[in-house]
């Protein structure tokens, strides 16, 4: 059995979701987790550090067993700038704010509305019938603390653009906080232009 599925069996065995599994030089194996969603699940609950424990304890003994090679394990939650992967994921954080990096550059698919080699975007995520995703964005420039803007500035319009999950070379949450403590939603963002 590959070090890739040993994790996943056993932290689905503890209830929890495998998110993603990196090993880097100096023989550090990181493991991210993150609690079992599907749809019509409250978005409130949040993992904690004793999960965090249970994992990293349980992990010790089955890597053990295995004889797998690492010096340190670390076992985190996601973060704020969460990898985006499968389906259920992007369910789960429609209306959020995404940063996507595209495969290939968008080209002339855009006609000539972004630049043709773009391939990075940050916006809402949406879900675009029949099945697909589509990423909302403006391409305003962000107001500086204490800078006026006139009333009668129009704002620039509303961009559209719809990709599969199969044109994706990543997705995350796009990392943006208030100095509050929590996580900014598109929401909040729209609320903050109005």
């Amino acid at each position: 059995m590959s070090l890739q599925q040993t994790i996943e069996d056993t932290v689905r065995g503890l209830g929890l979701e495998l998110v993603e599994t990196e090993r880097s030089a100096g023989g550090l194996l990181r493991v991210t987790i993150d609690l079992p969603w599907k749809p019509g699940d409250p978005a409130d609950r949040l993992l904690t550090i004793e999960d965090c424990e249970r994992v990293t304890r349980q992990l010790q003994y089955v890597l053990e067993v295995e004889a797998v090679d690492y010096k340190r394990l670390e076992v985190s939650s996601p973060g704020i700038d969460r990898l985006l992967r499968h389906e259920l994921d992007f369910e789960r954080f429609q209306g959020e704010i995404v940063d996507i990096t595209l495969k290939a550059p968008i080209g002339a698919a855009a006609a000539g509305q972004v630049n043709a080699n773009r391939k990075k975007f940050r916006g809402t995520l949406e879900r675009a019938e029949p099945a697909g995703w589509q990423i909302v964005w403006t391409d305003e420039v962000a107001v500086k603390p204490g800078q006026r803007v006139s009333a009668k500035r129009a704002p620039p319009p509303a961009q559209v653009m719809a990709f599969t999950l199969d044109e994706l070379q990543s997705a995350r949450l796009a990392p943006m906080v208030d100095f509050k403590g929590r996580r900014r939603t598109a929401a909040d963002v729209s609320e903050q232009k109005g």
